[in-house]
């Protein structure tokens, strides 16, 4: 072996930029709890159009669309002259309208992005061989996939100890692949991976001083070689993410990046000793690369000036209609409810609260977060199986389980589980059939008649929670806390005789990303077991009895009812008898109008069909195995609105708007608005920024073609065929109909009724919320129901 770390060591700036490239990746959840997230999460401390220039220049990352799709937008009048003029002063430039669409019209010639050194040997390469590039993808890919696999080939546990980092794993495994130097057509090629140092620090040092990186370029080069294989990178950062919500440490993204290197590195040696001339014109476009690092930047920067303010005009456009509607608006005054229904502020349940309420006055309707408030992880009873069921980026604090299991449904769920998750991969279907005869194929073709809406670990109707924390049972003055402090984020005071707790989840058929469709809130379940859960709090009489001196009198009448909406199908379904005739009435009615809403954007043939066959279309819909479109979840989702219920009731938000009701009336500390701002807004940045990633770029931030998706692991991610980069993000079939695009990408605008003050205060006191509005990941408006005004850099300014 070479001995290099008498050679070669890091030093403290070397050390500082390596530490530095590898947080450039945001975790990305695994497929059984995949939730929305910003692919950019760890760079928000940076203004967004500096990110995306750095995006473009290191990776050829896209963060807006091509200038011809702003321009169809724009003849189709999405975009207003008056905002196309005010984005293009923002940027310095001021013309006329003709001068202005006339400069804009010009798609931007394409600039080259930074090559590592493996895609350079590429462009010298012989073109009946394989790329260096394609295999060094594949060869890493395929190797995380074995080495984080559940169950491991026998293979790669002979060679394994537990002591090994992912580097040296890799480092072993390739020293033993003779068959890299067949498939590479490349004599002698394993010989190089016995020169590399055995372990990463001195590989990484040996490697800077090989291929003479210079500090200026280290940490974009980093960035580069992880944002070139950026899906098993953002899987290492969930591990990473994860670790760190347990006091723990993990750094598998830093032993990628020396895999990644170490690639580099033996690219590089081999063509020096056994092709001179390809490594000559190698040395020199590298060192010129290196040299001129700023200057490429600069292209990429001006480059983007045409895409970004027609992106900035779009959002503009957008904005300055909905802030019309905000403004024009007039409070009603609800009439004694009959009916209070929460839900989800998730964007599909605007279009079935609007179904609701339009039935009577007497209904209410308020939004909050899907998990309710509650900090849970769910064990089902007579399982050692546990479950988030709250946001990503908070610990769960309690554990929820039935009290007695039922035997019968356990074993049940159990068959189906895994039953399913062989049958229902996307990969497996057809092999199924092969295997298993016609009589597979028979109950494939039964399951898209009726189909199979059952959930593995579903609690059962009739459950009795017991709600436990540090293994110690809460006492009903705990629990009382605990719903006291829902209460009052939730801001409701006065209760009906039925009030439901509406959570949501999404039932489709071999979807292997079905987990995208459920709760984000519920860490990618269904919001099932937290409405379960808060309707025996606080039906529980002794529970209530505590409550009262915490400032909540709940009336003996009143009954929590816990709900579950299928988003898929605009089905109510409740777990508990509703004794008031009207209120199944209405549900059914709300049923009907949603579906009949959300049809032209579903099918366009549902929109000439009967009440009933409708519905039926619907339910097949859900329960069909070949649905590539079961629903299409957030997309189009653009705003986020904290407010009370009353002042947008008369909105028709199209299904666009997150909503979750506040009163800063009985706010008066402002620390219910600090902790919508600093989780819930957080959220919904997530969920937009993952879609506005996946539709800009789906290559590097989307999933690709769902129809070859095939899993990786039981629940690791996707790839797109069966090798190369594990995928993030959405498949194109969640925003695009095949004709247009169902999402329009736009940053979030977030309109807030509270005083300017408790803004200001909020924000000051929270880095990561400057952050956000001062780079423009995000827009925070302050709206008093009639004016709107823009929070920036400290300042606000009235929107016209």
């Amino acid at each position: 072996m070479m001995d290099t770390q008498a050679t070669a060591v890091l030093n403290d700036s070397q050390k500082a930029s390596l530490q530095n490239a590898t947080q450039c990746l945001a975790p990305n959840w695994p497929l059984d709890r995949m939730i929305a997230v910003n692919p950019l999460w760890k760079m928000v401390d940076r203004p967004f159009d500096q990110v995306a220039t750095e995006m473009s220049l290191l990776a050829g990352i896209r963060c807006h669309m091509p200038v011809e799709t702003y321009l169809d937008w724009y003849e189709q009048g999405r975009i207003d002259n008056d905002c196309l003029l005010k984005a293009a002063s923002e940027y310095g430039l001021s013309l006329s309208v003709e001068s202005l669409t006339m400069y804009l019209s010009k798609e931007a010639g394409r600039v080259q992005s930074w090559r590592n050194i493996a895609d350079w040997a590429d462009l010298t390469r012989s073109n009946n061989k394989m790329s260096w590039h394609d295999e060094i993808t594949h060869q890493i890919s395929q190797f995380c996939a074995a080495h984080y696999q559940e169950q491991r080939p026998m293979l790669n546990r002979q060679y394994r100890q537990q002591s090994l980092n992912l580097y040296e794993h890799w480092l072993q495994i390739a020293r033993l692949d003779r068959g890299l130097s067949i498939i590479m057509s490349e004599a002698h090629l394993d010989e190089q991976f016995d020169l590399l140092p055995d372990d990463q620090e001195s590989l990484f040092a040996e490697a800077i001083k090989t291929l003479k990186v210079t500090h200026t370029s280290l940490e974009q080069y980093g960035k580069a070689l992880l944002l070139d294989i950026n899906g098993w990178g953002s899987y290492l950062a969930y591990r990473a993410f994860e670790a760190e919500k347990q006091g723990k440490s993990q750094d598998d993204v830093r032993s990628l990046l020396a895999i990644k290197m170490a690639w580099e590195l033996v690219v590089w040696r081999y063509l020096e000793k056994h092709n001179t001339a390809d490594f000559e014109a190698l040395n020199e476009r590298w060192g010129q690369q290196l040299l001129h690092i700023n200057e490429l930047r600069g292209q990429h920067h001006d480059a983007l000036l045409i895409p970004r303010i027609w992106a900035r005009a779009l959002e503009l456009s957008e904005q300055k209609s909905l802030q019309r509607q905000l403004t024009q608006v007039a409070p009603n005054s609800p009439e004694a409810p009959a009916l209070q229904a929460i839900f989800c502020i998730d964007v599909r349940s605007e279009v079935y609260r609007r179904a609701l309420e339009s039935q009577s006055a007497s209904i209410e309707t308020y939004g909050f977060a899907g998990f309710f408030g509650l900090p849970i992880e769910y064990e089902q009873a007579g399982t050692q199986v546990v479950r988030p069921q709250l946001p990503g980026l908070v610990p769960a604090t309690i554990r929820v389980f039935e009290t007695q299991a039922n035997d019968e449904q356990l074993a049940q769920e159990n068959r189906s589980a895994s039953w399913n998750r062989w049958g229902n991969a996307a990969s497996a279907t057809f092999s199924m059939v092969e295997s298993m005869g016609w009589w597979y194929a028979f109950k494939l073709f039964k399951k898209s008649l009726k189909g199979d809406t059952s959930h593995a670990l579903a609690p059962a109707n009739n459950s009795h929670w017991t709600l436990t924390r540090q293994g110690h049972t809460l006492s009903v003055d705990d629990q009382a806390q605990l719903a006291k402090g829902v209460l009052d984020t939730m801001g409701l005071r006065h209760f009906s005789s039925t009030v439901m707790l509406v959570g949501h989840g999404s039932h489709s058929c071999n979807n292997l990303q079905s987990a995208g469709l459920e709760c984000g809130a519920c860490g990618g379940q269904s919001g099932e077991v937290n409405v379960k859960v808060l309707a025996q709090l606080l039906n529980n009489l002794k529970v209530r009895e505590a409550l009262k001196p915490l400032g909540y009198s709940i009336p003996d009448h009143t009954q929590f009812v816990p709900a579950l909406h299928n988003t898929i199908t605009d089905h109510i379904t409740c777990y508990s008898d509703v004794n008031d005739l009207r209120v199944r009435d209405w549900l059914t009615h709300a049923t009907y109008l949603a579906q009949q809403e959300r049809a032209p954007r579903v099918d366009e043939n549902l929109m000439h069909m009967t009440k009933e066959v409708r519905d039926a279309a619907y339910l097949r819909r859900a329960q069909d195995w070949s649905q590539t479109r079961p629903e299409w979840g957030l997309a189009d989702n653009n705003a986020f609105i904290i407010a009370p219920r009353q002042f947008t009731r008369e909105l028709d938000l199209q299904g666009r708007s997150f909503l979750h009701d506040y009163a800063f009336e009985r706010d008066t500390d402002a620390a219910v608005l600090e902790r919508l701002m600093t989780a819930p807004m957080l959220v919904t940045h997530w969920i937009n920024m993952q879609y506005n990633l996946s539709t800009t770029d789906n290559f590097k931030f989307g999933s690709g073609n769902k129809v070859l998706h095939n899993a990786v692991g039981d629940h690791i991610g996707v790839f797109e065929g069966n090798g190369g980069d594990l995928r993030v993000g959405l498949a194109l079939q969640s925003l695009h109909n095949g004709e247009k695009w169902m999402h329009t990408p736009e940053r979030l605008a977030v309109y807030i009724r509270a005083p300017k003050s408790f803004i200001e205060k909020i924000v000051k006191k929270h880095e990561l919320l400057k952050n956000l509005i001062n780079n423009q990941w995000l827009y925070v408006f302050q709206w008093d129901g009639q004016a709107v005004s823009r929070y920036n850099h400290g300042d606000w300014s009235e929107q016209a």
